[in-house]
């Protein structure tokens, strides 16, 4: 019956997504959602789906999930959208159903979000994918050559028999490695490269005379056109790869957001605690136990409305 649920039910699943996702939920509306859950199994299923669509995505798109909603046609939008996925997912399958571009489902190397992986290349340099990252690899008698897809790698580059040039590769432009050991992450249309060691020139996909060279211990970011100026690298910028977030007087918000990453499903947070300031260093392989420290810790509450669908309020 799952793939035939009445499209007004899924409507109905639609509705109470967007309500209780527009605005932290009053007990009365927790209360009333529980009873249309339970008010027949059509309804339980079209819930169901709704949850595994988080899963299936690690959230519903921005402007469908959005906590600040305002107005009946903002929210009347949102639940048509949500109600679009689910349908869709009941008539194509779950498999076919991936905003992930094909791209990176067919990469050479990839993690799914809350994973970490490590690979020694060809020539011997090491490689480490964060969460949700994709990235092929090209080498030839010219050049050793990798196509960051998205997410984030690190690596430690090996010498070279041949003398070839290795270089990263992002949609917003290039990385290449001046013997080095470096990261580089791709997302929202910019990529940030943190140098550990030696150096590394980037340069913009748009005008790739303009270079920029990175010393270690600093950090930049580009997009198609433009290259920032650099800066001092934070912190423990590589301690992902040790399965740890390293933060130093930090934003909440900051922190919520780089959580968010290893987690599947939604992690949304109030404005009200966003410039909280955080120290410490946490364990990312856990990501509930992380919360609950930090509201132990912290002026802030953690609420589970499911087990993909978290918010962080002030207390």
């Amino acid at each position: 019956m799952t793939g035939t649920l009445d499209a007004q039910v899924l409507k109905a699943a639609a509705t109470w997504y967007v309500q209780l996702t527009a605005c932290p939920p009053s007990a009365h509306q927790q209360q009333a959602w529980q009873a249309w859950l339970a008010q027949s199994s059509a309804h339980a299923q079209a819930w169901a789906r709704v949850e595994k669509l988080q899963q299936q995505l690690g959230s519903l798109p921005t402007d469908v999930a959005l906590p600040t909603l305002v107005g009946v046609r903002a929210r009347r939008r949102a639940v048509l959208k949500t109600l679009v996925l689910l349908l869709a997912a009941g008539g194509t399958g779950w498999g076919t159903l991936e905003l992930e571009p094909v791209q990176a489902r067919m990469a050479q190397h990839r993690t799914a979000t809350g994973q970490r992986k490590h690979w020694q290349l060809a020539d011997g340099s090491q490689l480490d994918l964060n969460t949700d990252s994709a990235v092929d690899v090209h080498y030839n008698d010219s050049v050793r050559a990798l196509h960051l897809i998205r997410g984030e790698i690190l690596i430690q580059t090996a010498a070279d028999s041949l003398g070839r040039p290795f270089i990263v590769h992002t949609p917003q432009g290039s990385v290449r490695a001046l013997g080095t050991r470096f990261s580089v992450r791709s997302e929202a249309g910019s990529t940030e490269v943190h140098v550990m060691e030696h150096a590394v020139e980037l340069r913009p996909l748009a005008d790739t005379s303009r270079v920029l060279r990175l010393e270690s211990g600093q950090q930049a970011h580009f997009d198609r056109q433009r290259v920032s100026a650099p800066s001092a690298l934070p912190a423990g910028a590589d301690a992902w790869t040790r399965g740890m977030l390293m933060v130093v007087d930090g934003r909440l918000a900051d922190v919520l957001d780089e959580i968010g990453r290893y987690r599947t499903g939604i992690l949304h947070y109030s404005p009200a605690v966003a410039n909280v300031r955080v120290s410490g260093a946490f364990r990312l392989d856990d990501s509930d136990t992380l919360l609950q420290n930090l509201s132990r810790s912290l002026p802030i509450r953690v609420r589970y409305l499911t087990r993909y669908w978290v918010r962080v309020e002030a207390v």
